[in-house]
């Protein structure tokens, strides 16, 4: 299972390389949008839609959101003098508030379930909540002060990218090691509160590399810090939240098409949370 984890990390990280660096900004929006598609399809398999035609025409209605977007938000007014676009802000804003009522939810579960674990629209709208600020935030960091450094925010997708893989890599081998006392049982019996630790060391690493390396004035080093602290935070928050859902549809895994992880959705998850929050946070407190 590791080494299938291995040979398919080494063939997606140049292709996430490769679209965050050298694709045109257009180009790239309709790559995340794939990514995107390919997420709902399985989200709509995690909701409880068994039939391939309706899991279709989930994934086409996210595409369709998605493009809609492309269309209403063009690349120049994505950030105007600093500020976000209003319709990006909203967003943000209501997966801001999503994430917290998910930390609710995962903390209680089962309790107070019974309005959604059994209704495929109302899982389905989580996919949507879940999926289309992912995008969104993901085109809001890459598109972040491009008129004055075309990478600056690649920089941002690849620092969000670098402290979650390594709260990933940090929590599978702790938790592996050291795991004792389970985090959430009832949601995702794996994961444990050493691996949770031992992800967030992993990942303080490289916030304290970033800290260095854009020479952030004294003042501002406890915000990075910080961000970066719910950015990690949160991202277990996805994992989990992903998990819930899963055990809520009674399957192990959201696809097949990634080798020794499962689906996209199972190598997303916790970006889904991780972007979102931290573009968020960045719209607030850094941009």
């Amino acid at each position: 299972m590791l080494k299938q984890r291995v040979i398919t990390a080494l063939v997606l990280a140049p292709l996430a390389l490769f679209a965050i660096l050298f694709l045109p900004i257009e180009g790239f929006k309709y790559a995340v949008a794939g990514v995107i598609c390919i997420g709902a399809y399985e989200w709509a398999n995690m909701s409880g839609i068994t039939a391939r035609i309706f899991k279709g025409w989930f994934m086409v209605f996210i595409g369709v959101l998605c493009a809609a977007l492309i269309l209403a938000v063009r690349p120049e007014d994505i950030w105007v003098q600093g500020e976000l676009h209003p319709l990006f802000v909203f967003i943000l804003w209501l997966a801001a508030l999503w994430w917290l009522a998910s930390l609710f939810m995962i903390i209680a579960y089962p309790r107070y379930s019974e309005f959604w674990k059994d209704s495929i629209p109302i899982r389905a709208v989580f996919g949507m909540l879940t999926l289309i600020p992912t995008w969104v935030a993901i085109v809001s960091l890459r598109t972040s002060l491009y008129d004055v450094d075309p990478f600056y925010g690649a920089s941002l997708l690849f620092y969000v990218l670098g402290i979650v893989w390594a709260a990933d890599i940090g929590a599978f081998f702790v938790g592996v090691k050291f795991g004792k006392h389970k985090l959430r049982p009832n949601v995702s019996p794996g994961k444990s509160v050493e691996g949770l630790l031992g992800g967030i060391t992993a990942s303080f690493a490289i916030i304290a590399f970033a800290a260095m390396h854009y020479q952030f004035e004294p003042s501002r080093i406890g915000v990075h810090v910080l961000i970066g602290a719910i950015t990690v935070a949160v991202s277990a928050l996805g994992d989990l939240n992903e998990s819930m859902v899963k055990r809520c549809a009674g399957i192990k895994d959201s696809g097949r098409i990634l080798p020794g992880h499962g689906g996209v959705m199972d190598r997303i998850d916790s970006l889904t949370a991780a972007f979102p929050v931290f573009a968020f946070c960045y719209m607030i407190w850094m941009a």
